[in-house]
């Protein structure tokens, strides 16, 4: 059974950096893409970024392009996302997901969903 969970949200002043983390406890048996989406209060889920499990390929959010940066480690069960320069624009509730299948910038596209994780970035 897939369980993710992320960790590492927090209050941020702007322009400073977070680095959040989401341990799959499915993914022993497993090979998927991860992604990272956000939810800020009163809008839609975003897309953020995704990567394939190899690691090999990424995918931004025009948002958060230059800034933010998503890396797996497969011996940890654990995708990542370094989030750097960040904005009061960037507050939200930050999801980690796994294994879509469509248009992967869909939140509808997505089996596995974390709990979130509240960032929020100070002015």
């Amino acid at each position: 059974q897939v369980q993710l969970v992320e960790s590492g949200g927090g209050l941020v002043q702007a322009g400073g950096s977070l680095r959040l983390s989401c341990v799959d406890s499915g993914r022993a048996s497993s090979n998927y893409p991860m992604g990272w989406f956000r939810q800020a209060p009163g809008k839609e889920r975003e897309f953020v970024a995704a990567i394939t499990w190899s690691g090999t390929s990424t995918f931004y959010g025009k948002s958060v392009q230059g800034r933010f940066t998503i890396s797996i480690d497969n011996a940890k069960n654990t995708v990542y996302l370094q989030m750097n320069s960040l904005k009061p624009e960037d507050t939200a509730v930050y999801y980690c997901a796994g294994d879509p299948s469509g248009d992967y910038t869909r939140d509808v596209a997505w089996d596995y969903w974390g709990q979130g994780t509240q960032v929020t970035v100070s002015s």
